[in-house]
């Protein structure tokens, strides 16, 4: 059965609730450890019965669908992880120092805590990585967070049943109740992110829902942060030495990128940037004919594509290399195979800014250049920001022309890839999932990685506080053996002597 709607007079009631079961969460990061691994592992046992639902609302493939779960599983189980760990709280403790070089310096100890109840607004591309237990859930979660989720309409019906296993598990394994809730209805989302209680907002989608949505979380009357993931063209960049060297592996990795799930990655390469008269088209249309038909995720969805396919092949200058397809079946669902075209980069900065928009789906542009000491400046002008920017090059490679390219794509990109392709996203320590607008609200975060904690924490120094009064990870002794910066007293008198700080660093010795 199709959810509801929310009835908007229960939203207070919801988030009273989530405030309350954030004030008992927030204090006990070793039972949220185990229940995140709990809900993990009811993911897992509940796998057949959540991909079927989620094949029949999203017409995404099992294999896909698999994989996914598979991520969202592991996410949940990296989070524990890092709650175990405990270096997220950043624990930094200066001792008292009356010979301080300006002034008397108090005791100061300072973490990291939650910041209190979180709206997320779930993706339509990713049902289960970007959605009810996703890496914005696992990650406030971790942090000591309460979640409210704002279900997609896109996959109702999945979002509820994934919401009764895993709150289901996290309440059953100790958690506090209604810890994670679910609403539905647009209206009771926007009204939840304006809630009094609540402390943070994420949102993965659209530029203009996401800009709407945090100007309405800039506009409360008590400011909150929001982390929107929104849109995102992704440039690729390759040089004449890899067209030499390697050009069929690029073609065929390109069109693999671009068609996989029909193009509804934001992460897909929506522009490739080679020389002028490297183009292969038959290398393009040989792997374009290998993809099959693809239904796209929901009837709007498949609108968009079909408007924004129409604009691009309107343009002048613009080449059709792969007309692809699109048809509407008999309940509105669009079917998809890939389109791709080629222009210049004269024409295509002659078509102005509509031309660079995302397209939502399989269809990319590929761009020839006159050389390669264009490249940095068009990216520059052309691709202000995105999730991420790629460079296909010869590995030998060291020019002026491509080290100014990877500075260009480091200041414009969450995620710089070498000869790979982007709509790989791992799930790891070191992962970036952000960058500068559009590509996000908020470039300094991530929603993707162990870093993607940090966004539901905030800074509190105690100072001069008693020990019994301190949080036990600040106290003397380290009596959760977890890791510290110290900096003790005296040390002021020797800052700027040395190339490495003389800060001392307490390592965590063994799990706890």
């Amino acid at each position: 059965m199709i959810p509801q709607e929310t009835d908007l007079a229960n939203l207070y009631q919801i988030a009273l609730a989530a405030a309350e079961a954030f004030e008992q969460w927030k204090s006990q990061p070793t039972l949220r450890a185990l229940t995140l691994m709990a809900a993990a592992d009811a993911l897992d046992d509940a796998e057949n019965e959540l991909v079927s639902i989620a094949m029949q609302e999203t017409g995404l493939t099992e294999m896909r669908l698999r994989g996914e779960l598979k991520r969202t599983e592991v996410q949940l189980r990296l989070f524990a992880d890092v709650v175990r760990r405990a270096q997220y709280l950043d624990l930094r403790i200066d001792a008292a120092d009356p010979d301080f070089l300006l002034g008397a310096r108090p005791d100061l100890r300072r973490t990291l805590v939650p910041v209190g109840p979180v709206v997320n607004f779930s993706s339509s591309n990713f049902p289960f990585a970007f959605s009810v237990a996703g890496g914005d859930t696992a990650s406030a979660l971790a942090a000591g967070c309460s979640v409210i989720v704002k279900a997609h309409p896109g996959h109702p019906v999945l979002s509820s049943r994934t919401a009764q296993i895993v709150s289901g598990a996290l309440e059953s394994s100790g958690a506090p109740p209604h810890v994670l809730q679910i609403i539905f209805g647009q209206r009771a989302g926007i009204e939840m992110l304006q809630h009094s209680l609540v402390r943070a907002g994420t949102f993965t989608g659209s530029i203009r829902a996401g800009r709407l949505l945090a100007d309405i979380a800039a506009a409360r009357p008590r400011p909150i942060p929001f982390y929107g993931e929104l849109g995102s063209v992704n440039p690729q960049f390759v040089t004449r030495a890899r067209t030499h060297n390697d050009a069929e592996t690029v073609w065929s990795g390109y069109v693999a990128s671009v068609s996989s799930s029909a193009g509804q990655f934001c992460t897909k390469p929506g522009f490739l940037f080679v020389p002028k008269g490297s183009i292969v088209e038959q290398s393009i249309r040989d792997a374009a004919m290998k993809i099959e038909e693809h239904r796209m995720l929901n009837t709007k969805i498949a609108q968009s594509y079909r408007d924004r396919r129409d604009f691009v092949l309107s343009q002048s200058g613009v080449k059709i290399i792969v007309e692809g397809s699109l048809r509407f079946d008999e309940r509105g669902e669009g079917w998809v195979t890939p389109t791709f075209v080629s222009t210049s980069a004269d024409a295509l900065e002659t078509c102005g800014a509509e031309m660079l928009d995302e397209c939502f789906g399989p269809l990319s542009i590929v761009v020839e250049y006159d050389h390669e000491g264009q490249l940095a400046a068009l990216a520059r002008q052309l691709f202000p920001g995105n999730l991420t920017g790629g460079i296909h090059a010869a590995i030998e490679e060291s020019s002026p022309a491509l080290r100014a390219l990877v500075d260009e794509l480091s200041a414009s990109s969450g995620r710089v890839v070498f000869n790979d392709w982007p709509t790989g996203v791992a799930v790891t320590s070191a992962q970036q999932h952000g960058g500068p607008w559009p590509s996000t609200t908020s470039d300094a975060g991530t929603s993707v990685g162990t870093a993607a904690i940090g966004r539901f924490l905030r800074g509190v120094a105690y100072q001069n506080m008693p020990q019994h009064l301190l949080p036990e990870t600040l106290r003397d002794g380290n009596p959760w053996d977890v890791p510290r910066t110290c900096s003790p007293a005296g040390d002021s008198k020797h800052w700027g002597e040395a190339e490495v700080s003389e800060l001392q660093y307490e390592p965590r010795q063994g799990p706890k």
